[in-house]
């Protein structure tokens, strides 16, 4: 049995593993069908597995945004496996593809990276960063949501002040997802409303207090110095704290996005990345890239507008996503 057979039963086992597959086969539909089509006809084009095919397979991948170190360090492990199972076929190699395409995105560590770090029995505190129109307020809210669906109290704190908006877009998504936001005017303290929020947390035994944080990267030493206070409150507040710092990157902005999480990751611990509207771009290999040359894991994906659309991020649905087509023409 293949790698693609096992990912396909592995997804077909139950109706929720069924239902996650298919939210991302439909999310991953504008990569899957530049992805596909090209790999397609590089097979059909090419009958044996020679330099030629590993160069054009280089090209089909960085085209989907997996990144050129991502891509070398891929077709180095292509090569190696190739070699080491004798394949002539091209055919052959769809299923070594998706296999190291996992393997890559995992490395050493097991499939727990995905998992949010939350605090038994103790206040779990989750500082949200990223520049503006990403959506990350609007992740805020999802994540709020769906928390709370989990049988968790939920506080939400609206540190993002210079932005008036910011602030009542959390409080609609905190009326949505009926949890308390915390806030103060526009253009307070951050550090001053995160304080307030971890106070509020604590004195209504909140499981979780999402915080969210300003965006406005061009000015690059403000915000970032700005980050690191809020970052030190919530340390001497809660020794340990905070137990996620995530980053929400917009996934329609490629290459783009990845410098982001280089500077946000020098400023600041990043724990995982949010990856928003990963169902409007053809170049969702990002989430390859992201992972390998940074080594912070994709903690969740937007696959569409609805609140369920954020989706707790699953590599091997990933691979599902991006080869399910090629997996139905095998039938």
């Amino acid at each position: 049995m293949g790698f693609m057979d096992k990912l396909k039963s592995k997804f077909k086992q139950n109706k929720e593993t069924e239902e996650v597959s298919e939210k991302y086969k439909d999310g991953m539909k504008k990569t899957r069908n530049t992805f596909s089509s090209k790999i397609n006809d590089l097979i059909a084009r090419y009958r044996s597995v020679d330099e030629d095919f590993f160069e054009e397979l280089e090209e089909v991948l960085i085209t989907a945004d997996v990144g050129v170190m991502t891509v070398m360090d891929l077709i180095e492990e292509l090569k190696m496996e190739v070699k080491r199972r004798n394949i002539k076929d091209t055919r052959e190699v769809k299923d070594v593809i998706s296999e190291k395409l996992v393997e890559i995105y995992y490395g050493d560590d097991d499939q727990e990276i995905e998992e949010l770090n939350l605090q038994e029995n103790d206040l779990t505190v989750i500082l949200v960063v990223g520049v503006n129109g990403v959506g990350k307020t609007t992740s805020i809210g999802k994540l709020a949501n769906q928390l709370k669906e989990d049988g968790k109290n939920v506080v939400l704190a609206a540190g993002d002040t210079f932005r008036a908006g910011a602030i009542e877009q959390l409080e609609v998504w905190g009326e949505r997802a009926g949890v308390d936001v915390i806030k103060q005017s526009a253009g307070s303290d951050p550090a001053a409303v995160i304080f307030d929020g971890i106070r509020a947390a604590k004195s209504r035994n909140a499981d979780v207090l999402i915080c969210d944080t300003a965006g406005r990267l061009q000015n690059k030493v403000n915000l970032m110095n700005e980050l690191a206070k809020v970052k030190r409150v919530i340390e001497r507040e809660i020794p340990g704290a905070p137990h996620e710092v995530l980053l929400v990157l917009d996934a329609t902005t490629g290459q783009n996005a990845l410098s982001q999480a280089k500077t946000f990751s020098e400023a600041t611990n990043v724990t995982g990345i949010v990856l928003t509207k990963l169902d409007g771009t053809a170049k969702g290999g990002i989430v390859l890239a992201i992972r390998n040359e940074l080594n912070i894991p994709v903690k969740f994906v937007g696959l569409g507008e609805k609140v369920e659309d954020l989706q707790k991020f699953d590599a091997n649905a990933f691979v599902y996503g991006l080869f399910a087509d090629l997996m139905d023409t095998e039938q």
